[in-house]
């Protein structure tokens, strides 16, 4: 067999790794395959001057392996951010299992995972993401210590899906507060994309205080138990992106803000769960800021879980947890603030933080 020999131009265009925009100097990104469990995961390590990597495990039937490299290169770069605006000394990682949740998971699967974590020595701490619950991370801690999310009678914090709820709740208070000059939501039309475990306590915080929430799902039986649990309305149009709403809340998968969607939003702010909602941060970011409409940057106000997981690192209680996330609040007000009074977009202005503090340390770390 011959093989075609590429020049080194030509090898940087196909470059699959070093040469892609989101792999955006990662220090390690690590592949895992293990035959007899059928695991193909990859781990994406993108930075650890604040401390090890968190982040969690996404096991998704993705359509190639390049887009699940994408994807966990995205997702641990804003876990890097995240980690650093919410003023935890962690740094940014991500995993993805490729494969259907439902019918390929297995314990033997998820242990042969943890066993590719564990030898990273702890540099990566895994949790829980889409398609893992609480008792996954009870069968990786099995064979590593380096898992969070693990139950609460194993000594763990818990499910973090109602934390990151509650600071994303505060984070739409905040941007309410910024847009609406009140953080009220009573009356507050508010379309919540994805009831997921986030999805769902977040409708729940919702309609606890009065907001008027209009649900959407791919799940059509979720969405009827949701519907019912809570008296939210059901969405029955044909373009959620032109619904006339006060607050889009995306809480599925990322990127949803993109070159077909960003010119038909109507909401005026949006503010949700999702990681990585902007397709294009620089080009979809500022667009949203022309616009007028206000931007709550997703790897800050989805902080909450991240927050309850490091609970188990820094041994800190629920109250404490609890605290730190409501402070969500406060930080999304000063960076919408920031953003204006600086002329930039909401994303820049919480970047700028967060890549202040990693500098800083970095420089103190070099002394």
């Amino acid at each position: 067999m011959v093989s075609e020999v590429l020049s080194a131009n030509e090898l940087y265009k196909v470059d699959p790794v070093f040469g892609q925009h989101s792999f955006n100097n990662h220090e390690q990104v690590v592949f895992c395959n293990d035959k007899d469990t059928g695991l193909k995961a990859i781990i994406g390590i993108h930075n650890t001057v604040l401390g090890p990597a968190l982040g969690g495990t996404r096991m998704w039937n993705y359509n190639n392996e390049w887009e699940a490299l994408n994807d966990v290169l995205r997702l641990s770069r804003g876990m890097t951010y995240k980690a650093a605006v919410t003023g935890l000394d962690l740094g940014g990682g991500k995993a993805v299992i490729i494969g259907n949740a439902k019918t390929q998971k297995s314990p033997e699967l998820m242990k042969k995972f943890g066993e590719y974590v564990h030898s990273l020595s702890g540099k990566y701490i895994t949790a829980e993401d889409v398609g893992m619950e609480t008792s996954d991370m009870d069968l990786v801690h099995e064979v590593t210590p380096y898992v969070t999310g693990i139950s609460e009678s194993k000594g763990g914090a818990g499910n973090p899906s109602p934390v990151t709820a509650y600071g994303v709740y505060m984070g739409m208070k905040a941007a309410a507060k910024f847009k609406f000059g009140s953080e009220n939501l009573d009356g507050k039309s508010v379309l919540v994309q994805g009831i997921g475990h986030v999805g769902e306590t977040l409708v729940d915080y919702l309609t606890k205080e009065g907001a008027k929430v209009i649900i959407t799902d791919l799940n059509k039986e979720r969405l009827e138990v949701v519907s019912k649990t809570y008296g939210a309305k059901i969405y029955q149009g044909t373009d959620l992106y032109s619904e006339a709403v006060d607050i889009y809340a995306p809480c599925a998968l990322g990127a949803t803000i993109n070159d077909d969607t960003v010119n038909k939003i109507q909401a005026q702010v949006i503010a949700g769960a999702a990681n990585n909602q902007l397709a294009n941060e620089q080009v979809h970011g500022a667009i949203l800021q022309n616009r007028g409409i206000v931007y709550a940057p997703d790897f800050l106000i989805n902080a909450g879980g991240i927050i309850n997981v490091y609970a188990e690192i820094a041994k800190y209680g629920k109250d404490e947890i609890m605290s730190k996330t409501q402070n969500i609040y406060n930080t999304t007000l000063e960076i919408l603030n920031n953003a204006d009074v600086y002329k930039m977009t909401t994303n820049q202005a919480a970047l700028s933080v967060a890549t202040a503090r990693i500098d800083a340390r970095k420089k103190a770390n070099n002394k």
